[in-house]
């Protein structure tokens, strides 16, 4: 029994579909939410002390997924979110929060004592560390990371201007996202559960 014209021609372009569909690569993953900047020339590395003196760098997080952003103390808005952000992301990542190390870098070393960074960061999470480089040093850690900052004077002090961006770096040490201020918690935890799990 011969097929008629038309059903004969549905089923040809049916079965040529399938097979092109099944020699098709894979769809790429869904894009990140955050900003990807994997291969990025700049963010290698930080070599900066801590609040306990003890110089840290990137390659002593291996393992992990590392957030990296700059901001200071006093810092009215910006910083005091970003770190609660933070502790947000590390909830909704449950049993994996604990591979979650965040780093904050001060553009504010002239009031950012180790005193004030270390009740700074345990009022957030103790497991967050607060890095203080000289003026030199982090002229050059901000000049790697293309970070912006700049004293601004006040009626009664002074501000910092700042980049408002959190870098995340994978658990092989390679800078692979930026988030910007504004993205949820739900965003980076997302995004972070790519990196964890690759």
């Amino acid at each position: 029994m011969t097929l008629r014209s038309p059903l004969r021609r549905d089923l040809l372009s049916a079965a040529c579909a399938t097979t092109f569909a099944a020699c098709q690569p894979a769809a790429p993953p869904a894009p990140f939410k955050g900003i990807d900047i994997t291969g990025a020339p700049y963010g290698r590395d930080f070599r900066l002390p801590d609040a306990e003196g003890s110089i840290r760098s990137l390659a002593e997080f291996k393992g992990k997924v590392v957030l990296v952003f700059f901001g200071f103390a006093q810092c009215p808005e910006v910083c005091p979110t970003t770190l609660a952000r933070a502790m947000e992301v590390r909830k909704l990542l449950g049993a994996d929060g604990d591979k979650v190390q965040v780093v904050l870098i001060t553009v504010d070393p002239e009031r950012d004592t180790p005193q004030v960074l270390r009740e700074y960061m345990k009022a957030y999470d103790p497991s967050f560390i607060a890095l203080r480089g000289n003026a030199e040093e982090l002229a050059a850690t901000a000049k790697e990371f293309k970070v912006f900052f700049q004293k601004v004077s006040t009626a009664s002090s002074y501000t910092m201007d700042h980049t408002a961006v959190t870098y995340a770096f994978d658990p092989k040490g390679q800078l692979r996202l930026a988030f910007r201020h504004e993205q949820s918690a739900a965003d980076v935890a997302a995004d972070l559960r790519s990196l964890l799990s690759n």
